[in-house]
């Protein structure tokens, strides 16, 4: 291997490659970030044993190789040499690459090349458009809700499921949560099989990382998913999980029923209210209490050690339950992925699912469950009452 590469035209898929590889790895392959001079590119590759990066870069190959290197430490060295041309060549009687820039000179020891095992090439055909920065988004819209355990089977996944007349329900559960985004993609929802794609939450941090506000290519197999650039330079591709998702349209129609409780207050108010009260919980008392009626709603925090708090909003208030409870760092969480200057809550009952909704967001629904609340009285009998 000898070829002449711009550093500026491979550090970032170097820095994508290296954010694939695992932390602990104990295999030395898993360590390697390799390279593979061909025609007149560069290809960097990097795996996890399940995730795969490939890069392809444009070089100038004077002679063409595969190589793997350690590559955390190549990566290091990289981002600390200067931008002007990189020579690189193979040792082939020490086992070394030389890399040469200027008076610089360095040589790094090589991985043993029967390690190396070919990667999954992207499926041709049937692939659908998608733009990185719309995916991002709805990633972060609904990771949030997907449960961080991997042994929770399809609740640690995030579920992408093809429904009626080509809309897309992308949504994560995690027990006492879930959220999902709902849109319409044709394309997309006729590529996906009946029972929908699930992508473990654990690779869902490598996609966000990857992407960008370019256009890209998305396809499947019966056991990966793989995402490409347009230009073809990069791809991503990842296990798809083979669990059954549970059916969330049996908590979803119960948003839809006609005895609902409804409320609309300021999202920007509320927000800023469970920052203070949130002061004011405990390990043993991790709740915000809403006392609701005509015209206002009442948060507070059950006196504790630290003290007690209430705030009083204004709000649009329609139905019969008047008390209810949330945990305060969830809800907050909640309200964070809305942009809406208003939300509505759809309450089904004080232990019933309740739903979140913004007229500006629209196809996104949160549904958080509420905390069962062991006694019906919050303040002193000196303290003003409800």
């Amino acid at each position: 291997m000898k070829l002449t590469v711009e550093k500026e035209k491979i550090i970032d898929g170097l820095i994508k490659a290296a954010a694939i590889m695992p932390a602990k790895a104990g295999a030395a392959y898993l360590r390697s970030i390799w390279l593979q001079a061909k025609g007149d590119t560069l290809s960097i590759m990097a795996t996890d044993a399940n995730i795969e990066f490939t890069g392809i870069y444009p070089a100038q190959v004077e002679e063409e190789g595969l190589a793997g290197i350690q590559g955390r430490a190549f990566v290091d060295l990289m981002r600390k040499l200067p931008n002007t041309p990189i020579n690189i060549s193979q040792d082939k009687d020490s086992s070394t690459l030389r890399l040469e820039q200027g008076r610089r000179n360095y040589r790094l020891a090589m991985s043993n090349p029967d390690w190396f095992q070919a990667f999954s090439p992207f499926p041709e055909g049937e692939a659908v458009a998608w733009t990185g920065s719309v995916l991002e988004e709805y990633l972060d819209r609904v990771t949030f809700c997907i449960s961080d355990d991997d042994l929770q089977d399809s609740l640690g996944c995030l579920c992408i499921k093809p429904r009626e007349n080509g809309r897309l329900d992308l949504c994560g559960l995690n027990g006492h949560q879930f959220a999902l985004v709902s849109f319409i993609y044709d394309d997309l929802c006729s590529r996906l099989p009946p029972e929908g794609l699930l992508i473990q939450k654990k690779y869902l941090a490598d996609i966000k990382k990857w992407l960008g506000p370019d256009e890209l290519e998305l396809n499947l197999t019966d056991k990966r998913l793989y995402l490409r650039r347009l230009d073809g330079a990069e791809m991503l591709s990842l296990p798809r999980a083979l669990y059954d998702y549970p059916d969330y349209n049996l908590f979803m129609d119960k948003l839809n029923a006609p005895d609902l409780t409804r409320l609309s207050v300021g999202r920007k108010a509320v927000g800023e209210c469970l920052g203070r009260l949130q002061v004011f919980n405990t390990e043993a008392d991790r709740c915000v209490y809403m006392d609701m009626k005509p015209g206002e709603v009442l948060f507070s925090v059950q006196g504790s050690d630290l003290g007690s708090a209430r705030e009083n909003l204004e709000a649009e208030y329609d139905g019969s339950l008047e008390r209810i409870a949330f945990p305060t760092k969830n809800l907050l969480d909640i309200l964070g992925h809305f942009n809406s200057e208003q939300i509505n809550m759809k309450f089904t009952g004080a232990e019933g699912p309740c739903g979140i909704v913004g007229p500006d967001d629209m196809g996104y629904v949160v549904i958080i469950m509420p905390m069962k609340m062991a006694s019906s009285s919050y303040y002193d009998d000196e303290e003003e009452s409800v």
